[in-house]
């Protein structure tokens, strides 16, 4: 059987298959595992009373929280209301610990190839194994035959597939197996990763060693948007990044990176990443050829003094004295410091209070309360994670790993069955894959407002003063406060279905207005001590890698579409522009988002080719 899709819900699904006896390869588009991957991300361990939750330690062993690349453990979990400088801050990290065992930040470049490490070691006990750089391009059933077909390999036949190639789901498409998501059925995130030393991070956060805080934004950041922010501490990086209602943006357009750029100017998230940051200057009174030899000798030195600086700044410094290269940290620290003089003095080089960016990512993310798949089968086909449209967004409540490593496990026993009653009908395997799915807690959370969820927010914001908020609101409020009204009044939500409760709780009052109201009445005022330089979109991109493609994987179908227009400003690269009356693409800087899949013809590229992340 075949895998497509090298993400963490498809490397848990190999690993669980070849843990069961069965041979199983998985098929990723990427040159390696984890370049084509992005999350926020927090990868959650979960527990909960009404049924199991396969989580990864239960599929890559106990000691995965020792051994694995994970970043921080999230001991704090902050929500921020905004408006202009005023801030007020809500702490919501009973929210997230409950149900939770663990739940790490975390750089998909970096987990998943040990993730892969360790699935391809199981799988190749079996006959089986990961093979990259190969892009699914068709699929076939020949009577009995299942034929899947690649842009790179010879045709081939398996007995199943396990679909877990992300939100845009080719599978899904290829075999008309559900509808493209709906703008109103997905959100849009952007993010930016963001250098800052181990230790600073550790000190400005509040954080003890390997530990890790997690902050949410709403109010006046979001440009009116539903939707909101978010600011996650890696081990040396922050991920910092903005997640709203597509319809929301479709409605009210506005470049992607502009909604980074809000963020970073607000004042509290500019203190969070400032960093002392080298600024070269220029001497145009020197010759080309002499200024050329300043700029290198800048550069060799500058690239010294921060390998240095984070080194020092990191739990990892005594590896420098180690290694011979210094007698103490005390001599690391001197060899900085006479850098920097060397820098200052000799090459006019000013130190100012800046950040440094990354990597700048982008894609769709489903809502599972509004997309999942109600059968998410199609014939011998399971669809799992973010394919199967399975995601949980429930106000501060965001989670999508973990759903996708749950559904891995379900998807891989229901395969295993099949496999050994050599019956992969979909009215074998799929209906039992689809029992399996409807008997996750993460289903049922999709399906219905969790009461003692609501009772926890309830008990945070408890000491809120709500006074200038609307009446309605209040009155909601207040409402939901009762015990008793509010256990009545949530199974009458629960027999209508979200769709009828979802217009008022996921609304701009809910996450712009009251979050100004709250800002303004209670909250502090914040002042930036700088004023950050921003990166251009042009700046942002030339720091991404690529593998270019000659051949587009996007085909415009109507150039002249009001959606097609609407990219000119929501595509995140600006792949497309107008020329007269026609809307143009040019995919050579497309980071493969699936922002303009609702209104094109759109493939992943062919196998090895596109953008190729570094963190993920």
């Amino acid at each position: 059987m075949a895998i497509i899709g090298g993400g963490s819900a498809g490397l848990s699904a190999l690993k669980k298959l070849s843990d069961l006896n069965k041979s199983a390869i998985l098929i990723e588009a990427g040159d390696r595992i984890g370049t084509k991957n992005v999350s926020g991300g927090i990868l959650y361990s979960k527990q909960d009373p009404h049924g199991r939750i396969y989580n990864v330690e239960d599929v890559f062993g106990p000691d995965f929280v020792s051994n694995a690349p994970i970043e921080r453990l999230i001991k704090k979990y902050l929500l921020h209301a905004t408006s202009k400088n005023k801030i007020f801050t809500m702490d919501l990290t009973p929210l997230h610990e409950y149900k939770t065992n663990f739940g790490f930040s975390v750089l998909l470049n970096k987990l998943n190839p040990w993730l892969a490490e360790r699935a391809s070691e199981s799988a190749e006990k079996q006959g089986g194994g990961i093979i990259t750089g190969v892009h699914v391009s068709d699929i076939q059933w020949m009577g009995n035959k299942t034929i899947i077909r690649t842009n790179e390999l010879e045709e081939f036949q398996v007995n199943s597939i396990i679909a877990a190639d992300g939100v845009n789901s080719e599978v899904a498409e290829i075999t008309k197996a559900r509808d493209k998501f709906k703008p109103e059925e997905v959100y849009f995130g952007v993010k930016v990763i963001i250098k800052l030393p181990e230790n600073i991070i550790e000190e400005r956060f509040h954080l003890n060693s390997s530990e890790g805080s997690a902050h949410l934004f709403a109010g006046d950041i979001t440009l009116n948007h539903i939707g909101g922010g978010f600011l996650y501490t890696n081990r040396q990086t922050l991920s910092l990044g903005a997640v709203y209602h597509y319809d929301s943006l479709l409605s009210n357009p506005v470049t992607p990176a502009h909604l980074i750029d809000e963020l970073i100017k607000n004042p509290l998230i500019s203190e969070y990443i400032k960093d002392e940051v080298p600024l070269r200057k220029d001497n145009n009174d020197l010759s080309k050829e002499d200024q050329l030899k300043m700029q290198l000798s800048v550069s060799k030195l500058i690239k010294t003094y921060n390998e240095l600086r984070y080194k020092y700044f990191s739990k990892n410094n005594v590896e420098l004295v180690e290694s011979g290269k210094f007698r103490n940290i005390e001599d690391i620290k001197s060899k900085i410091d006479n850098i920097k003089k060397d820098l200052i003095e000799k090459y006019g080089v000013q130190f100012v209070n800046n950040y440094v960016e990354l990597e700048y990512s982008a894609k769709l993310i489903p809502d599972g309360k509004r997309c999942m798949m109600k059968k998410p089968y199609y014939k011998n086909i399971l669809f799992i994670g973010d394919a199967a449209g399975r995601g949980i967004f429930i106000g501060p409540k965001i989670e999508g790993l973990n759903v996708g490593i749950d559904d891995a496990v379900r998807a891989s026993i229901a395969i295993s069955r099949s496999i050994e009653k050599n019956n992969f009908d979909s009215g074998y395997m799929g209906n039992y894959y689809e029992s399996l799915i409807n008997e996750s807690p993460y289903t049922r959370e999709m399906n219905r407002i969790d009461e003692d969820y609501i009772t926890l927010f309830l008990n945070v914001a408890r000491n809120i003063s709500m006074d200038s908020v609307d009446p309605l609101f209040r009155f909601g409020l207040s409402l939901m406060k009762n015990k008793r009204l509010r256990g009545i009044a949530l199974r009458l939500v629960n027999f209508l279905g979200y769709d009828k409760v979802l217009p008022i709780i996921e609304s701009e009052k809910a996450y712009v207005q009251v979050p100004i109201l709250l800002a303004n009445r209670l909250g502090s005022i914040v002042n930036s001590s700088y004023a950050p330089v921003i990166p251009t979109l042009s700046e942002r991109i030339a720091k991404l890698q690529y593998n270019d493609d000659s051949e587009s994987h996007i085909t415009v179908e109507d150039k002249r579409s009001e959606f097609m227009k609407k990219l000119i400003l929501l595509c995140p690269t600006k792949c497309y522009s107008l020329e007269g009356k026609d809307v143009v693409l040019q995919h050579e800087g497309c980071v493969e988002c699936g922002t303009c899949s609702i209104g094109t013809r759109w493939r992943h590229p062919r196998g090895e080719k596109g953008v190729i992340y570094r963190y993920g």
